[in-house]
């Protein structure tokens, strides 16, 4: 029999459920960057805990949507509008970001309101 992974004890699932969120901060100087350190969070611990893998896809699933938000606010600086967009985009990310990262610290399961469930 293949050995079964060791599971984590709560406190440790919300530690890393919470870092599986908060990881996209350090990365947000690069687009890609934000979306790196979720998914190896993720991909690393998912097997481990069910809160992980939760709290591990949404992270990763908020992190793309912004990333895809910030490339046509990005587009969309030909027109002016983009400038104003980014910002609002710069915004709405850092504070869903902190939040979700609280509630997984709490043991709670978070949903951002805004993200694209690219990963189920």
């Amino acid at each position: 029999m293949p050995p079964t992974p060791a599971s984590f004890s709560e406190a440790d699932a919300r530690l890393w459920a919470m870092l599986a969120h908060l990881s996209a901060l350090p990365g947000s100087f690069f687009v890609v960057g934000s979306v790196v350190a979720p998914l190896v969070i993720w991909q690393i611990q998912k097997d481990k805990s069910a809160f992980v893998d939760y709290h591990g896809k949404e992270a990763l699933n908020f992190q793309i949507t912004i990333a895809i938000a910030t490339g046509i606010s990005i587009l969309l600086m030909f027109v002016l509008i983009g400038f104003v967009l980014i910002w609002a985009v710069g915004i709405v990310w850092l504070v869903f970001t902190i939040i979700a990262g609280i509630k997984a610290n709490n043991g709670e399961y978070y949903r951002y309101p805004i993200a694209i469930r690219f990963i189920k």
